[in-house]
């Protein structure tokens, strides 16, 4: 028989329920009498006893049904620290239904020809609603006050951009935590209806006109963007005002938190700078995808990536039959794991731990499996690392590619969907020029199998492992400095989310040899995104966190293209996504470049680099000053192309 062992006694909660109970004892009787002072102008003289004489005679048995209601309502059980409507509710509706026994009780004991007057009911049920009240919510308005008072000194004068609902619900949320640091100044929001109005008493000073002026009149630390549903062009507006100011920029994640009542100021998130790119989420044909991947064994590799781990979520999202996540690094490939058993717990899900560059493992997993559509999203992807192990970048992204088309090819695939990189197009680097050679076996592979073998080329994805926004952030958060390598390079840019729903998308239009160039808007100073994001973070450029120009790194541009110059653009049906033309090769010399190739990566051969320009006619390394001097020069004009001198 097993022991239970006793919770100790609570003689706090005793005392406190007892204290409640004799404070309401005492606004039961107070209520009852001073409704009849009111009543009779609180003239005492006045009061005649047939009305006095019921109410006294009453009045025990009216305490004990009250108590007995208050009980029942929970009015003595809740933490009334934390009352919220509930509660609130609660203590209403047992007020009221202690004045509805009231007026029925005194039917019985009342005089026949002398009534009580009925306007007694309801001021006995108003001011017991009052007492109660008082005694419920005074802890917790007494314990706010004094916890504001406490913090008053660390608090951060707080501006609202946006006069909506999402904004009533930031403020009543922070009004009515005990613990917020925050103080809200005023309110910006472009509609002058609202100007000079008020929302929970802070008052709607202006349009966005105002903001940089208002936030110096306020002395304002934290800036809050609560409009969900701006779009990202008016939004990139409004953080280009914000960003002349010193302050810390916040917003909610989007309309969809304010749909679902998610909207809180635990929901509030730094401002990142993607929010500047100015342009809305790459809308795609979710149908077109869920079409073709719906039903089928799908596989990934690198499927434990920044790319392959959203390709898994979202392949996940549209019902494979099986999805196969493949992965040489297995804490990543754990982490998919788990979130996807998590998140789709019906999902037949398979994650092995294998090298593209093992001939006998990916044989074997294609055989046991048979995939019917494969993302090869498995490569080494960095620039300055890979031109100090190029054999590395050969026998991983080249061969490892081979041997998982050649696999894909061998087992009836019905899809092969190589993820390229806009570094393939004129590489200057060891990594580009990889994947440039990836393209061309794809391409290749296509002609000779009955799989329909394709790339998909796309520029510097936001936040993936490796890119230059989370370093920035690490480097901000440190104290500085941020380094960046010229202050006139330039990239093209796309959010995780963006680039994995194109390549979907890609691989649905997909026929066969196309490379699917995916269209990144326009390309995006990497100097400008460390001064937005030190602005967003409320520091000063050169004051707060200094930046340092660190100078080109080997291999590295001043700016990366979509297209080869003999490269022409077809259309597809989302005008994001647009068809390089195949450049046609001698494919003897192509295989026979490739065989040499393959002897020197594993010789680690110096000769790696000169064996790679002669299958890339167009890879030109910059592996000397001057070279580097004339790349400078001559990407510097077309820089000057491609960005609006401000």
């Amino acid at each position: 028989m097993n022991k239970k062992s006793k919770e100790p006694f609570n003689y706090q909660k005793l005392y406190r329920r007892t204290g409640l109970i004799i404070y309401d004892v005492l606004s039961i009787i107070m209520s009852s009498y001073v409704a009849i002072l009111i009543r009779y102008e609180f003239k005492i003289g006045s009061i005649p006893d047939h009305f006095l004489d019921p109410v006294t005679t009453f009045l025990l048995i009216n305490i004990a049904i009250t108590l007995l209601i208050f009980y029942l309502f929970k009015l003595y059980d809740s933490l009334w620290a934390y009352a919220g409507e509930r509660e609130m509710q609660n203590l209403v509706m047992a007020c009221v239904l202690s004045g509805i026994v009231n007026a029925i009780g005194l039917q019985f004991f009342k005089s026949a020809d002398q009534p009580v007057p009925q306007s007694y009911y309801f001021l006995y049920t108003f001011l017991l609603i009052t007492f109660i009240f008082i005694s419920r919510f005074s802890y917790r308005f007494l314990r706010s006050h004094k916890n504001r008072a406490e913090n008053k000194n660390n608090s951060k004068a707080v501006m609202i951009i946006g006069a909506g609902e999402a904004a009533n619900i930031i403020i009543k949320d922070i009004n009515t935590s005990n613990y917020s640091t925050m103080s809200i100044k005023c309110i910006i929001d472009d509609d002058t209806n609202k100007w000079g109005k008020y929302i929970q008493g802070i008052r709607v000073v202006g349009g966005r006109d105002r903001i940089v002026e208002c936030a110096d009149l306020y002395d304002i630390d934290e800036i809050i963007v609560a409009i969900p549903s701006v779009s990202r062009q008016e939004l990139k507006k409004i953080l280009e005002i914000c960003k002349n100011t010193d302050c810390k920029l916040r917003s909610l994640p989007g309309m969809y938190q304010l749909v679902n009542g998610e909207v809180n100021v635990s929901r509030l998130r730094d401002v990142e700078v993607e929010d500047l790119l100015g342009r809305d989420p790459i809308a795609v044909d979710l149908d077109s995808i869920a079409g073709y991947v719906s039903g089928k064994t799908v596989m990934v590799t690198g499927g434990g990536g920044s790319i392959g781990s959203e390709l898994c979520r979202q392949i996940a999202g549209h019902k494979p039959k099986r999805l196969i996540i493949v992965d040489i690094y297995e804490n990543n490939a754990y982490d998919i794991q788990q979130e996807l058993k998590s998140k789709y717990p019906d999902l037949d899900l398979v994650v092995l731990i294998a090298s593209v560059r093992n001939t006998l493992r990916v044989n074997t997993i294609f055989e046991q499996y048979k995939p019917e559509i494969v993302y090869h999203a498995a490569a080494h992807k960095h620039v300055p690392l890979m031109e100090d192990s190029p054999g590395e970048a050969i026998k991983n992204n080249v061969f490892g590619t081979w041997k998982t088309a050649m696999a894909a090819a061998m087992n009836g695939t019905k899809k092969f969907v190589l993820i390229s990189t806009d570094k393939a197009v004129n590489p200057t680097n060891v990594m580009g020029a990889s994947k440039r050679i990836c393209e061309m076996i794809v391409q290749t592979f296509n002609k000779h199998y009955d799989t329909e073998f394709v790339a998909v080329r796309f520029g510097n994805v936001l936040g993936s492992n490796g890119s230059v926004i989370p370093l920035f952030k690490k480097q901000i958060a440190a104290g500085g400095p941020v380094t960046v390598t010229d202050p006139n390079i330039i990239r093209y840019f796309m959010t995780i989310t963006e680039a994995v729903s194109l390549v979907l998308q890609a691989g649905a239009f997909a026929k066969g040899g196309e490379i699917f160039v995916l269209d990144m808007g326009e390309p995006v100073r990497i100097l400008d995104l460390a001064e937005n994001l030190i602005k967003l973070s409320g520091y000063k450029v050169g004051e707060d966190i200094k930046i340092e120009f660190t100078g080109l790194r080997p291999g590295e541009k001043l700016y990366e293209e979509m297209l080869m110059d003999e490269e022409g653009l077809q259309d597809t049906a989302n005008k994001m996504i647009h068809i390089g033309k195949p450049i046609e090769l001698d494919e003897m010399k192509f295989f026979t470049g490739l065989e040499r190739l393959h002897k020197a990566a594993r010789a680690e051969s110096p000769e790696i680099k000169s064996l790679v320009q002669e299958i890339v006619t167009t890879y030109h390394p910059t592996d000397n000053e001057e070279d580097k001097t004339q790349e400078h020069m001559e990407a510097l004009k077309k820089a000057a192309e491609k960005i609006n001198e401000e």
